[in-house]
This record gives C-alpha cells, sequence and structure tokens, in this order.
C-alpha cells in the first residue's frame, strides 16, 4: 500500500478523482441533467462535496496513524485545497443563482439570515488555510503559528456541519445530517481524545504541510 501511494502517478490521479464531482456538474448542466431546478441541484451538490472533503481531510491523520501509512500525509494538502475549491463554488453559485450578485443584496442576506451567515462564516475560515497551504508560508508564519492557524480547520468543520443541518432541517431531511455528525463526531473526537492521552502531534488534522 506505502508502495502505491508513493507512485508518481497516485497525485494525478487523486487530482483527476476530485475534480470529476465538477467536471459532472459541468456535463449536467450542459446537458439539462440536473432535474426541474438545476440552480437548486448545483448549490446543493457543492456544498455536498466541500463538506465531503473535509471528511476526507480530517480523515487522513486518523487513518495515517492508525494504518501506519506515513504516506497518506502527501495528500492532504490536495484534500484541503479541494474543500476551498468547492466551498468557492458553493458561494459563488449562491451568489449567482440566489443573489444575481448583487453586493448589497448578499450583504443584507448575510446579516439577516443565520445560516448564511454560518456558512459565510466558514467559507471565511477556509481561505487562510487554503492561502497558506504551501512550503513558503509555513517559513514566513513559523511552524508552530502555522499549526495554530491551521486549527481552524476544525471550527470550520463544525459551522459547515450547523450550515448543513440548517439547511436540511428546512426541509425535514436529517438522515444525511445524522451521517455527517457520526462521521465529524469520530474524526474530531479521536483528536479530543488523543489530545487528552498527551499523544497528539501538534497540527494533527490541519490543512496539508508537504507536497
Amino acid at each position: 500500500m506505502s508502495r502505491l501511494l508513493l507512485h508518481p502517478a497516485a497525485k494525478p490521479l487523486l487530482f483527476v478523482a476530485c475534480l470529476l464531482p465538477f467536471l459532472w456538474l459541468v456535463y449536467g448542466a450542459a446537458a439539462d441533467q440536473l432535474g426541474a431546478n438545476p440552480a437548486e441541484a448545483l448549490l446543493r451538490a457543492t456544498g455536498d462535496w466541500t463538506l465531503r472533503f473535509l471528511c476526507l481531510t480530517l480523515a487522513v491523520t486518523p487513518l495515517r496513524m492508525l494504518a501506519e501509512l506515513p504516506a497518506l500525509a502527501r495528500f492532504r494538502r490536495m484534500l484541503g485545497l479541494y474543500v476551498y475549491f468547492y466551498a468557492l463554488l458553493h458561494l459563488l453559485g449562491y451568489s449567482w443563482f440566489d443573489m444575481g450578485f448583487e453586493l448589497a443584496e448578499i450583504t443584507h442576506d448575510i446579516a439577516k439570515r443565520p445560516f448564511i451567515l454560518v456558512g459565510f462564516t466558514t467559507f471565511l475560515l477556509l481561505t487562510p488555510l487554503a492561502l497558506t497551504s504551501f512550503n513558503r508560508a509555513i517559513r514566513w508564519l513559523g511552524a508552530r503559528r502555522w499549526q495554530r492557524l491551521h486549527q481552524l480547520v476544525y471550527a470550520a468543520a463544525v459551522l459547515g456541519l450547523l450550515h448543513f443541518f440548517w439547511m436540511r432541517v428546512s426541509k425535514n431531511r436529517l438522515d444525511e445530517v445524522l451521517v455527517y455528525v457520526a462521521i465529524l463526531g469520530v474524526l474530531l473526537g479521536w483528536r479530543v481524545w488523543r489530545r487528552w492521552l498527551g499523544h497528539a502531534r501538534p497540527g494533527a488534522g490541519a490543512m496539508p504541510v508537504k507536497r
């Protein structure tokens, strides 16, 4: 398994795999395959994929340690950047389809509706993580400050889940919410347990460092 993870083709394959949901949405929109309300389908899908990639990013460290596969760490940065990519698409979709790129309307809506405020706050928390997900940023900030900054991913995960909950509870669809609550509960609970035991490594689960 380690040999496969270290293969030169592993990263390009993961890059393409992570891009497939976006390509499918582009095809679906162009071929009119997104149902009666394409805008809602695009918003829902980009939001769902943001949360899925956030779970995958947070899963890297537990899997790496429990399965004793240190090579998994080389994929964290790419997964973390895809979290931001789909979050950005989600925000752009909301700004375009719901608000028509009217800045005043967007600002008013963020202040008026709590679940929009929570979603926007999640995006703001993810932004510095994406902007500093490269080696030069680590040298510039220093390892300790960089690690502290990237612990914002935990707050982003909780707020992203809250945003998702508010979206689903309005439609009485909590089955998916419970799945994500269980997944993120395990991933974040594992980190709390490790820190409680005094064995957690600094910056575990943050946005990736190495290429």
